[in-house]
């Protein structure tokens, strides 16, 4: 319930409630439009709620930060390989492929790792995508269901490690590695994480 200036009270779902979800609403669809057309360094706060027909100062009581504002709107879908369907010495080298593959061609991935970092809404944003993406990869091939969550866990570390050396941080020695040198070196190792005994 809360207070309206006649001193009565409007019942949860009522004319503001709504008016709030439909600005919150338009913020989100204009973000996500500015985002996806100028990716998210240029994309600015002003901009997003000049097309949203809202005060700037409205999408910062909604998400607080640009970096808040990202991790709200962008959705990300990996389209994850089904590993089951390679042979299972490939999952491991399928996944690396795979997820070079979106980094390489998915600039809102990157800048959700970049927002992550230092962004709460980020940081969740990443672990739901581990949570409703790789486990359920990892569930497929894992020799024990009980490590599933360690094992996929595991992968992302490598993973994600991989993204913000390569493509954050840019550190030359792993910038300067082909793909196929990647897959070499990492393939085996999610591949021990994956299907590999418990030590």
């Amino acid at each position: 319930m809360t207070g309206t200036p006649s001193g009565t009270t409007e019942p949860v779902g009522g004319p503001a409630a709504r008016r709030s979800d439909a600005s919150r609403s338009a913020i989100l669809t204009a973000a996500r439009e500015r985002f996806a057309t100028d990716g998210y360094e240029r994309a600015t706060i002003r901009a997003i709620a000049k097309e949203a027909r809202i005060d700037p100062s409205m999408v910062m009581r909604y998400f607080g930060t640009k970096d808040g504002l990202f991790a709200a709107a962008v959705t990300l879908d990996l389209k994850m390989p089904d590993v089951s369907r390679v042979p299972p010495e490939e999952a491991g080298r399928t996944l690396v492929a795979h997820f070079l593959t979106v980094w390489e061609t998915n600039e809102e991935f990157t800048a959700v790792l970049r927002v992550g970092i230092t962004n709460k809404a980020g940081a969740e944003r990443l672990q739901g995508i581990f949570r409703d993406q790789v486990v359920p990869m990892a569930r497929r091939v894992c020799p024990d269901p009980e490590q599933v969550q360690a094992r996929a866990g595991l992968c992302a570390a490598q993973l994600l490690g991989l993204a913000l050396t390569r493509f954050v941080l840019r550190l030359p020695p792993v910038v300067e590695l082909t793909r196929e040198e990647v897959l070499a070196w990492l393939g085996p190792t999610l591949q021990r994480y994956l299907t590999a005994p418990s030590p």
